[in-house]
């Protein structure tokens, strides 16, 4: 009897575990509709199956099936609970589903992986030879998650937006450049740590050079609708995480700050000289630093606010 009662209790802590502790946790993404909040696993992009992501989401009352899907990209704690949490009152406010995919260290390690997309083998040092299959690239895993959600929620949304912050913003800034058939609709690119500049003269991660976006059309990513968010705070150049190097230093400057205003004076000034369309967009945020809770409102308000 005793050993029946711990295989039992084995079991139900197996479960718990593997739920979470979201109430309305799915253990299958494919066994429920999602109301409410709560958050599922998943795996149902195959190329990346064994790298399983935990989607953490807040569904708001309302008519779910034309409701706005808003993607929001975690920083480089990979804290999405955290993300999706701070939104559920914006969500709420504007009627906005709120699904925060969590890129887990285990899986999707380092800046290589995340950040950079797992476009190279190795990002600071791309080659032709360590170029990923564009179907392994961390960016690939979005357009089918959105086809997954909109089953879920019953949605019948043709596209989508992305919020993301710091780490987050770095994978979406590069993800807009590398997807140009991605069903992207708005981008809100908040304070990201340092930038991939559309030129052809650096070699990426800095600039283009090596990678897979001077194939594509500028006008595929400079016509996309990406908005650069920063606090006018954000300026310490010693913040945790903050990439320094001889290069990225002179280029782009010291601190967040200042290397999103190069990289948004730069991208105006390369569409400029190509006539190209450029609809990207500079958000500054008063008295804000980098606490993303200082700077959602304002992101929330320029996606879905009414003009």
């Amino acid at each position: 009897m005793k050993k029946l009662f711990g295989f039992r209790l084995l079991a139900v802590l197996t479960l718990l575990i593997h739920l979470g502790c979201d109430n309305n946790d799915a253990s299958s993404p494919y066994t429920t509709i999602l109301s409410g909040t709560g958050s599922f696993n998943y795996t149902g992009y195959e190329p990346l199956q064994q790298a399983p992501v935990r989607v953490f989401y807040h569904i708001p009352e309302g008519d779910v099936t034309t409701m706005p899907v808003l993607f929001v990209l975690h920083g480089s704690s990979r804290n999405a609970v955290d993300y999706r949490n701070a939104w559920i009152p914006l969500g709420n406010q504007y009627k906005v589903a709120i699904i925060a995919p969590e890129f887990s260290d285990r899986y999707y390690t380092g800046g290589n992986a995340y950040n950079l997309g797992n476009v190279f083998v190795d990002g600071d040092h791309p080659s032709s030879s360590t170029l990923h299959a564009e179907e392994m690239w961390t960016f690939s895993l979005i357009e089918p998650l959105f086809d997954e959600v909109k089953v879920l929620m019953e949605n019948t949304s043709d596209t989508y937006d992305i919020y993301c912050h710091s780490a987050g913003a770095q994978f979406a800034h590069r993800f807009i450049m590398l997807k140009p058939g991605a069903r992207v609709r708005k981008v809100m690119a908040s304070s990201s740590g340092w930038y991939t500049v559309p030129d052809n003269t650096i070699i990426f991660p800095y600039g283009i050079e090596e990678s897979p976006i001077t194939s594509l059309d500028p006008r595929d990513y400079f016509s996309r609708e990406l908005i650069l968010q920063i606090g006018e705070n954000d300026t310490d150049p010693g913040s945790a995480g903050l990439r320094h190097n001889t290069f990225l230093d002179a280029e782009q400057g010291m601190n967040r700050y200042e290397r999103t205003l190069h990289f948004y004076d730069k991208s105006d000034s390369i569409a400029r000289s190509g006539d190209f369309p450029f609809r990207w967009k500079l958000l500054v945020v008063p008295d804000a630093a980098h606490d993303f809770r200082n700077t959602i409102s304002d992101a929330a308000a320029s996606l879905y606010a009414a003009p």
